[in-house]
C-alpha cells in the first residue's frame, strides 16, 4: 500500500543577501505543490537569533513593527526598527539595527570608538511602550565597549579615577575606575530579558570578545590586545563594584561584551537564538502529525551544526521521528556531517555551472526546482514502499 505525503511542515531560515525566510519558505511551496498538489503545507519561516530573526517572529506572531530615532556606532542619529507583539507583551530587538556592522563602511569601522548607546536606546523604546518582556538578538554588531553605551542611556554611569564619565568605544573601559548604578531607569527591574546568543565565548583571553570577534570589526592586532585590556578592566570593576564575576562566564563575550552587560547588571538569560525562536512559533504544535520537514539555507557547511536554525529544527522533527530534508543555496566543506544531526538528506541549488550573481537573481525559481526534486525521490521511496 502506498503512503501518503499529507502534511508537510516548511521551516527555512533566510538565504543571506538574496531571500528571507518567508520568501524561501514560499518558494519550496511552489515545489512541493507540483509533486502533492493536495497536501497540507504548513509555513514556519526560522531564524536563529541572527539577521532577520525580528523580522520573522513578528511577521508569525501578530506583532507590529516600531521605527525609533537611535544613535549608530559612531554617533549618527538614524531610524532603527524593532518589534512588539502585544499579546505576549514582548519586545524584540536586533543589536545590528541600531549598533550593527552593516550600517559602517569599512573605513568606518574601529571597535576603539563605536557604541552600543543605540541599544540602550531601544531597550527604553520599549519599556516607554509598556512592554514588560524583551528578546535581544545580539549577532552582527559592531561593537567591543562592553555593553557600556547601552548601560550609560540607561542611567549607569561609568566613572574615571577623577570623577568624569569615561568616552565612549572600546577603549574607553581602559580608564575606568568605578561603577554606579544609582541612576538607572528602575524599569529595567521589572523586566525579563532573554539574549538570544549562539556563541558561548568568555569576555576575554584567546576565546574572548576581542580576540575572536574583533578583527571583523576593523580590529588592528595592537588593538585587539587594547581592547581585551580593557574588557578585563572592566570585568574586575563589575566585580568590585556590582560583586559578580563575568570574566569568564560562557557567553559573556558575545557581541563584543554585549553579553557580560546584559548578565551582569540586568540578569538576563543566554538561550540558543533559534529555540527561542522556535518556541515562540510553537514548533512543537506544528510538527503534531507531520509527515515530512523542509528545512533550508544558504549553504550547509561544518558550521551548520553549530546552533543553527536547520538543526534545531531538524532535532525536534527527530524527537518525532519525522523525516527532514534540506534545500540550501550550496553545500560547503563539511556538510555531510550533517546527516549525523537530524537532516536525512540535502539539496543544492546550483543544477548546472552558473555564476554566484546568476544563483542568486534566480533563487527563487532554483529552490522551487530543488525542492521539487527532492520530493520526487521521495516520492520513489513511497512507491516501492
Amino acid at each position: 500500500m502506498v503512503k501518503k505525503i499529507n502534511k508537510i511542515l516548511i521551516a527555512p531560515d533566510g538565504f543571506k543577501e538574496s531571500l528571507t525566510a518567508i520568501e524561501v519558505a514560499n518558494s519550496m511551496k511552489v515545489g512541493v505543490k507540483k509533486v502533492w498538489p493536495e497536501s497540507d503545507i504548513v509555513l514556519m519561516p526560522v531564524a536563529d537569533g541572527g539577521d532577520g530573526t525580528m523580522q520573522t517572529i513578528i511577521s508569525q506572531s501578530n506583532g507590529m513593527i516600531h521605527t525609533s530615532k537611535v544613535t549608530d556606532p559612531i554617533g549618527r542619529k538614524i531610524l532603527a526598527d524593532w518589534g512588539g507583539i502585544p499579546e505576549k507583551n514582548t519586545a524584540v530587538i536586533e543589536v545590528a539595527k541600531s549598533s550593527g556592522l552593516e550600517l559602517l563602511s569599512l573605513k568606518e569601522r574601529n571597535p576603539l570608538i563605536t557604541t552600543t548607546r543605540g541599544v540602550g536606546i531601544l531597550i527604553k523604546e520599549a519599556i516607554n511602550n509598556g512592554y514588560k518582556n524583551m528578546i535581544i538578538g545580539v549577532g552582527g554588531s559592531a561593537t567591543n565597549d562592553g555593553g557600556s553605551g547601552m548601560l550609560m542611556e540607561l542611567g549607569i554611569k561609568f566613572r574615571k579615577l577623577n570623577g568624569e564619565d569615561i568616552i565612549d568605544g572600546g577603549i574607553g573601559l581602559k580608564e575606568l575606575d568605578s561603577i554606579d548604578i544609582k541612576g538607572i531607569d528602575k524599569r529595567i527591574s521589572e523586566c525579563s530579558i532573554t539574549i538570544a546568543c549562539d556563541v558561548n565565548n568568555p569576555l576575554c583571553g584567546n576565546r574572548g570578545a576581542s580576540a575572536v570577534f574583533g578583527p571583523q570589526k576593523g580590529a588592528t592586532p595592537v588593538m585587539v590586545e587594547e581592547l581585551d585590556n580593557a574588557l578585563r578592566k572592566y570585568a574586575s570593576i563589575i566585580k568590585k563594584d556590582i560583586g559578580i564575576d563575568i570574566l569568564d562566564y560562557p557567553g559573556s563575550g558575545a557581541s563584543g561584551g554585549l553579553g557580560a552587560a546584559f548578565m551582569a547588571f540586568f540578569g538576563a538569560k543566554l538561550r540558543l537564538g533559534s529555540d527561542i525562536v522556535l518556541d515562540l512559533l510553537d514548533i512543537n504544535s506544528a510538527l503534531e502529525n507531520t509527515d515530512l520537514v523542509i528545512v533550508g539555507e544558504g549553504q550547509f557547511d561544518r558550521s551548520t551544526i553549530f546552533n543553527k536554525a536547520p538543526i534545531s529544527v531538524a532535532h525536534r522533527a527527530k524527537i518525532n521521528r519525522i523525516p527532514v530534508i534540506g534545500i540550501a543555496g550550496s553545500l560547503g566543506a563539511g556538510f555531510s556531517e550533517i546527516h549525523n544531526h537530524g537532516i536525512d538528506s540535502m539539496f543544492s541549488l546550483v543544477n548546472r555551472p552558473m555564476s554566484m550573481n546568476d544563483a542568486v537573481s534566480n533563487s527563487k525559481r532554483l529552490i522551487e526546482i530543488a525542492t521539487e526534486e527532492a520530493c520526487r525521490a521521495i516520492n520513489i521511496g513511497l512507491d516501492f514502499d
